[in-house]
């Protein structure tokens, strides 16, 4: 259960009070037509008197009608109203329970003693490895704003819940990359994002995809915003002595990321980890091995960045061929200390 509310607004209580005594009129109209019924079969009675009687029975029975929509505009459930029939008795409590993420009903808002089932709440903290997402991850709640015996009014919020099954983030875009951004989009080429670490090597999430592209760019950085899926599993998750949970979420809103989107695809060529590459100049070298041996062979880069190398496939590496996928630029900088070109221990620096 999240709330327990007890109902004192003037309006409410004054609607439900209408409604109880429409019924009760209601009931005795219904039987007072049932008396006159009778009556009239014996012809003790003129039947225009029941007829009357019958006008004021759907009279009654449409003011019911209005008398139910006006409950319902204030907030309450079908079963809620019905309740209220059935009892005879004005709704003093409701009980607010966590809602299913993924459908919303008028079970939400309940009557007192009704079931209600936990939430989860957030906890800072990473513990990896992550365990599997369950299909009923508990809702998150992130703010609160209402506290024990504080007075709120109709469509005040009480809380913020958060479904972190599942999260967007939000990339912006350059304007003249947007036919770039939107053909990748129709191709559903993978997007990467890139996590920085603290000091450590930055965590790539592979394999997401463009969930929605922006209509409109902004006026003043003129960047357009799109967003790509980003699905969560829980890392943590705790119980309190008291039965309360705890979960941490692997990714949480705020968090900064930097996406890797592709724009061209070229086929046919050699894709090499960084680190097996090395530069001299303008020259590239990757090592293959040769026996127990590593030899440097010249090869030509087409693209590079922080993860990948690709080469043309010109006939200098052949599938099948092995080359170190680490440590080139050691392997380079020693080759270049044995035959006696040491590097200058100056080189790049000011004094």
């Amino acid at each position: 259960m999240l709330f327990q509310i007890r109902l004192t607004h003037e309006d409410l209580v004054q609607a439900q009070t209408e409604f109880l005594r429409t019924i009760g009129e209601l009931d005795v109209e219904k039987r007072e037509v049932k008396r006159l019924t009778e009556a009239t079969s014996t012809g003790a009675v003129a039947k225009i008197k029941l007829i009357e009687r019958q006008y004021e029975e759907e009279k009654l029975q449409a003011l019911l009608r209005a008398q139910q929509e006006a409950l319902r505009l204030h907030g309450l459930s079908d079963r809620q109203v019905q309740q209220i029939a059935t009892d005879r008795r004005l709704l003093r409590e409701l009980q607010i329970v966590v809602p299913f993420p993924d459908k919303h009903t008028d079970g939400e808002l309940k009557l007192t003693g009704q079931a209600v089932r936990r939430i989860g709440f957030q906890q800072a903290g990473f513990q990896p490895p992550p365990e599997p997402q369950p299909e009923n991850a508990p809702l998150v709640l992130t703010e609160l704003n209402a506290h024990k015996g504080q007075a709120v009014a109709a469509g005040e919020t009480l809380c913020v819940l958060s479904d972190m099954r599942r999260l967007y983030i939000e990339g912006q875009a350059f304007e003249q990359d947007m036919s770039l951004l939107e053909h990748a989009a129709n191709m559903e080429w993978p997007i990467s994002a890139i996590q920085p670490s603290n000091g450590k090597e930055p965590v790539v999430i592979e394999n997401l995809k463009v969930a929605y592209l922006g209509n409109c760019v902004n006026a003043e950085t003129r960047a357009l915003k799109f967003y790509v899926e980003l699905p969560n599993s829980i890392v943590r998750s705790t119980q309190s002595e008291d039965g309360q949970r705890f979960i941490s979420w692997k990714f949480k809103p705020g968090q900064r990321m930097q996406l890797r989107i592709p724009v061209e695809e070229w086929l046919e060529r050699i894709v090499l980890p960084v680190d097996a590459v090395a530069k001299e100049g303008a020259e590239y070298f990757v090592f293959m091995q040769n026996g127990d041996h590593f030899d440097r062979k010249t090869v030509h880069v087409e693209y590079r960045d922080q993860f990948n190398v690709v080469v043309a496939n010109d006939g200098s590496l052949f599938e099948g061929d092995v080359v170190a996928f680490t440590g080139a630029h050691q392997m380079q900088m020693a080759l270049k200390n044995k035959s006696g070109g040491a590097v200058d221990p100056h080189a790049g620096h000011n004094h």
